[in-house]
């Protein structure tokens, strides 16, 4: 074994480098860091708009917020993580390499927690309009997002439970940073963290589309044009039917980034692919941390308006908070 194919040449339990062609090298990582650099970015704009501005103290918008800061805990450490996994040698330690694996689990099971606390939102919004306000208070949504990070804390800790007791216990090389899921622990993820959020955030967002289809059709209908009027304070809102909309997008590219990596999860369990080509599928999921904020870009007026008083420095302003937003 050649000193220049070592991680560290000077232990001689280290692992071997990884080689690849300089100019896709080159090109991969500079994308990678781009879209890491944007994801990190985007997701501060995010939490600094809803968390500043008084008029976004919506029940909706804090569960954008707790959204936000699992999107951005993806940029901050499991992205730039890969990006040193990739490179080939892991150079920061059996301690960092925990960390990195519990902020990955953390942060993907925040996201789909706070993925269901959005398809119950909208539902409600949409399905029982009349009642939305005094089921949906503040309060509520605060505490259901403090159970989200809590749950997902705890799930983390039991899915890594072995490496956070002795980290490192699982490399077989110095410069490597692996963990190991049993099989029976992975089903339990599978199912916790996929199979039945997702079965429930499609069932709900099937009633919120019929019920929408059928408002929409109401509304077209002249016949029904009286009936309408008196029965508006039960009707769900054209603002409650386009934040669905603009929700729905951002589960549904959720659901699209993160299907590929439980389908090879599944896959790699049965042995049917290997167990170190899910790059690209973990990349994928990584990359809807950096989606949502420019799905908010163009489906958010009030997020446009926020950006252009950060970046001009207005929140600086006394009384930046109380601006006109919405």
């Amino acid at each position: 074994m050649e000193e220049a194919e070592l991680c560290f040449p000077q232990v001689n339990t280290s692992c071997r480098k990884t080689s690849r062609p300089h100019l896709e090298a080159t090109v991969t990582l500079s994308v990678l860091s781009c879209i890491t650099m944007l994801t990190m970015v985007l997701n501060l704009l995010v939490i600094t708009s809803i968390s500043h501005f008084r008029q976004l103290h919506t029940t909706t918008n804090f569960v954008l917020l707790s959204l936000a800061v699992a999107d951005f805990i993806v940029g901050l450490v499991p992205m730039p993580a890969e990006i040193i996994v990739y490179r080939g040698c892991w150079i920061l330690g059996d301690i960092m390499c925990v960390v990195y694996d519990f902020s990955s689990f953390l942060a993907v099971s925040a996201s789909v927690g706070n993925m269901v606390l959005i398809s119950v939102d909208r539902y409600i919004a949409i399905c029982d309009p009349m009642f939305y306000s005094t089921k949906v208070t503040v309060k509520r949504v605060q505490l259901c997002i403090c159970l989200c990070w809590i749950f997902s804390a705890v799930h983390s800790s039991w899915m890594l439970r072995d490496s956070l007791k002795q980290p490192g216990r699982y490399i077989s090389c110095y410069g490597e940073c692996a963990s190991v899921v049993n099989y029976i622990d992975g089903a339990v993820d599978l199912v916790v963290t996929f199979l039945g959020p997702f079965l429930v955030i499609i069932v709900l967002y099937m009633r919120v589309f019929v019920v929408a289809v059928t408002q929409a059709r109401a509304m077209r209908s002249q016949t029904a044009a009286d009936t309408l009027q008196r029965s508006k304070p039960i009707t769900a809102k054209k603002s409650e039917m386009k934040a669905a909309r603009t929700l729905g997008i951002v589960v549904v590219a959720f659901i699209v980034c993160s299907c590929p990596y439980y389908c090879f999860t599944v896959a790699a369990e049965n042995n049917l692919v290997g167990a170190s080509s899910g790059t690209i599928e973990l990349w994928l999921m990584y990359f809807n941390s950096c989606l949502n904020p420019v799905i908010y870009v163009f489906f958010y007026p009030w997020f446009r308006k926020a950006i252009k008083h950060i970046v001009t420095l207005q929140i600086l302003k006394p009384g930046s908070s109380e601006a006109n937003i919405v």
